[in-house]
């Protein structure tokens, strides 16, 4: 029996649409497409569903308008394109959501707005207001700033991350694919689709290998990573087809579209997600087996008696993230002591920090409410 949840109950979605599909491929914005996604969205916001448009594509769509063939690799071409393109995206969705009465407007997030907790909490007052005002934002990355080191991978990340902001119960992610298969549908023809599964599971990871676009940066693979991310927020995923007509009704009426992942744990607090969207951390903690179980099994604080080893330049307060013996990511937290206080403290018991360093200013690492388990 399927578990998919009643979409007629849901009251926010957040809706991404990649760039194969928005540009036909490369050659340039899909006006008949879009049309028929914005019908749909109008349709989904006249049920009372406030939405949000998360759309790649200006990178594509500047290729097209500069007469590039192969997407670029220098961060300078790349953002140039971003540029051009997006002037012609935005002003396609707008002029179709026009043709309903209904406002768009543009916000275009780096990862500095989302690491940066006072902008963060900025960019989700404003997304709220703007869908309390019935306008429906159509959110992408600043490619025309970001740069490597700070940006998101993909726009799936992206729009994971605004699910968490606006705390949506569903995010649809239209790709070119029917879903998620067993194996490559494009290699083997008898491949089959996997119809639900849940958000985190490292099995889906498996099946996914690589396949990111030409005219994109992700592949199934981002996708399955951002339905994990949206699940931290209790939202479900959908990944299907953005070239069947009716998608977004058909999976409101929750028939069996695309690929289900239902959110497999507890919907984590605000505060614990904004520590979950950060995608760089400033150092690592190596944790031994024992540490790395009382995290995931009690959600206790760290100590530095279960760390055996300290990584990078952080300084208190900064994000670091927790590994396991193997080198697998368990947490990432704020971390009260700088790197050479760490490297002191490590392995040792709470009682004989003050011994190592001359003080003590918290008897752990990292306390439990500054850790999320990723």
């Amino acid at each position: 029996m399927s578990e998919r949840q009643d979409g007629e109950a849901t009251r926010k979605w957040v809706v991404k649409v990649g760039s194969a599909l928005v540009t036909n491929d490369g050659r340039g914005l899909d006006g008949t497409r879009i049309a028929g996604w914005v019908d749909e969205l109008v349709a989904l916001q006249k049920a009372g569903i406030q939405v949000t448009l998360v759309s790649s594509g200006a990178v594509a769509e500047g290729m097209q308008r500069l007469g590039w063939m192969a997407r670029p690799r220098e961060l300078y071409k790349l953002q140039a394109a971003a540029a051009v393109g997006q002037m012609g995206l935005v002003h396609t969705y707008e002029a179709e959501f026009q043709k309903y009465g209904l406002h768009t407007a543009q916000v275009l997030l780096t990862h500095d707005d989302l690491s940066d907790r006072q902008r963060y909490l900025n960019a989700r007052t404003t997304l709220r207001t703007l869908l309390e005002l019935g306008v429906v934002p159509v959110v992408n990355e600043n490619d025309t700033v970001a740069t490597d080191e700070f940006r998101f991978s993909d726009n799936d990340t992206l729009a994971a991350l605004v699910a968490n902001l606006v705390e949506a119960e569903q995010l649809v992610i239209l790709t070119d694919q029917d879903g998620l298969f067993e194996s490559d549908p494009r290699e083997n023809p008898d491949a089959q689709l996997i119809a639900e599964g849940d958000a985190g599971d490292p099995e889906l990871e498996r099946l996914c290998g690589g396949g990111a676009g030409q005219y994109g940066r992700g592949g199934m693979l981002s996708k399955v990573r951002a339905a994990a991310r949206a699940a931290r927020s209790g939202a479900a995923t959908v990944i299907a087809s953005g070239r069947e007509a009716g998608v977004l009704a058909r999976v409101r009426q929750g028939e069996p579209v695309g690929t289900y992942l239902r959110p497999a744990r507890e919907p984590l607090g605000a505060r614990k997600q904004w520590l979950a969207s950060q995608m760089t951390a400033k150092g690592r903690l190596w944790l031994d087996s024992g540490a790395v179980r009382v995290l995931r099994e009690s959600g206790s604080s760290l100590l530095p008696v279960g760390v055996t080893a300290v990584d990078g330049r952080f300084s208190r307060g900064e994000i670091v993230a927790c590994l396991s013996p193997e080198g697998r990511e368990v947490a990432r937290g704020l971390v009260n002591y700088d790197t050479n206080e760490a490297r002191r403290i490590k392995g040792a018991p709470s009682a004989q920090i003050e011994e190592l360093l001359g003080y003590v200013d918290e008897p752990e690492l990292i306390h439990r409410d500054n850790l999320v388990l990723t």
